[in-house]
Formats: structure tokens, sequence, C-alpha cells
């Protein structure tokens, strides 16, 4: 097994523990599982961008075009923006949502192939990984504003039929998770938008043109659109707790499918060929 194999062989077995310790912190309210869990995450992005670097050095390149580095270096994101968020609010029970997401995706990207290709020239202009990296960190918060979100929804419905299980026990407040979820919104939209404008400047000199409509872009710009209704809603109209939760859910599967729908099944210049190559 080589270097980047065994790496991410690795962190996606540390990405298993760390869950497993989050979900007894969770169920068995044990809070020093959760802050072991939260030092294994942190041994786990270290390793996992240690495989990044392996990647890039082989690859001559930033290594994220292909199915398989895309979800790896979502997986990436979304943990470390999760330790990040973790440092204000200190929830351990958002970590029993996040590291098996992280997991997961490691899972769905090592079954995906794993072919190591030389990059395009087109992609090797020092505006691709900042657009790439811009994105994707966007997409993780917004990733961890859908799982605010949801909880948000799980603790109001209990609120409101008076039916407590020992979920509600475990959740943060409502206020709390409000508070998460409008962090997110308002860490995830100024990426997202950034991550747009270095793309539009990539594609111009790229192709000499800074929008062409393809459909990434098009559907990138109605995800856009979506996550900046909400956010002028919260700040002009005072959208707050159940309606911003929903709205982040909606919001997010619209993003689902920008990420990995347009890429799979619409074409265009962000086409995952074979699903090997972006």
């Amino acid at each position: 097994m080589g270097t980047m194999a065994l790496l991410f062989s690795i962190t996606t077995l540390i990405y298993l523990v760390a869950s497993i310790l989050y979900l007894v912190a969770m169920i068995s309210k044990r809070p020093r599982a959760g802050q072991i869990g939260r030092w294994v995450l942190v041994v786990g992005i270290i390793l996992h961008a240690s495989h990044f670097a392996v990647r890039h050095s082989t690859a001559g390149g930033t290594p994220v075009t292909s199915l398989h580095e895309s979800l790896s270096f979502f997986a990436w994101c979304l943990v470390l923006l999760f330790l990040l968020l973790d440092l204000r609010f200190r929830l351990s029970v958002m970590g029993a949502f996040v590291a098996p997401l992280a997991f997961v995706v490691m899972i769905f990207s090592a079954c995906s192939p794993d072919v190591v290709i030389e990059l395009n020239p087109v992609l090797k202009s020092w505006l691709f990984p900042v657009h790439i990296t811009l994105a994707f960190l966007g997409n993780a918060a917004f990733a961890l504003s859908f799982g605010a979100g949801v909880m948000y929804l799980i603790q109001y419905r209990m609120l409101k039929s008076k039916r407590f299980t020992r979920v509600y026990q475990l959740l943060p407040s409502l206020d709390i998770l409000d508070k998460v979820n409008y962090t997110c919104l308002s860490i995830g939209f100024p990426l997202m938008t950034l991550g747009i404008i270095s793309g539009a400047f990539w594609a111009n000199t790229a192709w000499g043109t800074y929008w062409r409509w393809d459909p990434k872009e098009t559907w990138a710009l109605i995800t856009w659109g979506l996550y900046a209704a909400q956010l002028h809603g919260r700040l002009t109209i005072g959208w707050r707790g159940r309606k911003a939760a929903i709205f982040s859910i909606i919001a997010f599967i619209f993003l689902l499918f920008t990420f990995l729908g347009v890429n799979l099944l619409l074409g265009g210049y962000h086409t995952f060929e074979s699903f090997t190559v972006l």
C-alpha cells in the first residue's frame, strides 16, 4: 500500500473512531468521550492534510479534480469547520453528526476510482486552488447549518407536542441551535460568494469569459440566491428559529444537487468524466 492510500485509510479509520466516541458521549452522557473524540478528529485532519500534501506532490497541482478527491476534500473541510465552530459552542452532540458524516463521505470517496492524473494546464492557475478551497469550505459550513437545522426541528417538534424522548435531553437548546445555524450561514455565504467570484476570474483566464452559463455555474447561482435570500430574511425580516431551520435544509438540498447531481447528470465543463475527472 502506497503512502497516499495508507494515509487515506488511517484517516478514514480515525473518523470512525471519533464517530464512536462522540456517539458514546451523546448516548451515555459521558463528556469525557466527546473531549477525546475532539482530539481524535484533530489528529484525523492533520493526517488528512498530509494525504493531500503527498497527493499534491504526485499530481503536480491541486488534488481536487476527481470525485474521489472532491469527496475526500469535502470531508476534511467539514471536520475542520466543525472543530473551529466547536471552539465557540462546545457542541459534542454535533460531533455525533459531523464525525459519522465525514466517515461516510470518506467511504464513498474510497468507493470512487482513485486515479492520480496529470492536471490539465488550465487547472494549474493559482486561482484554481483558491476557487476550490473557498467553494468547499462554504459547502462544509452549509452542511453544518443543515445539521443544526435538522436538530432544531427535532427539538421544536418535541417541545410543541410535549412528548419528550431521550433525544430531547441530548440536544442543545433551540436558542443555541439557531445561533449555530446563523453562524454557519454567516461563514458559508461569504465563502460561497468569494468562491463564485474567484471561479469567474479563473474562467476568464482559462476561456476568455467570466461566465459561460455552464450547468454547474447556473445551479451554483441558483443556490447562492437561496442562501442570499435566507441571509437577507434573517437580517431584515427577522427570519429566525423554525423558518430559518427549514430554509437551511431546503437550500442544502439544492447545494447537494449543485455539488454532485449537476456533475454526474447534466454534464458541462465541471463534469466528472467516468467519475474520475472534474
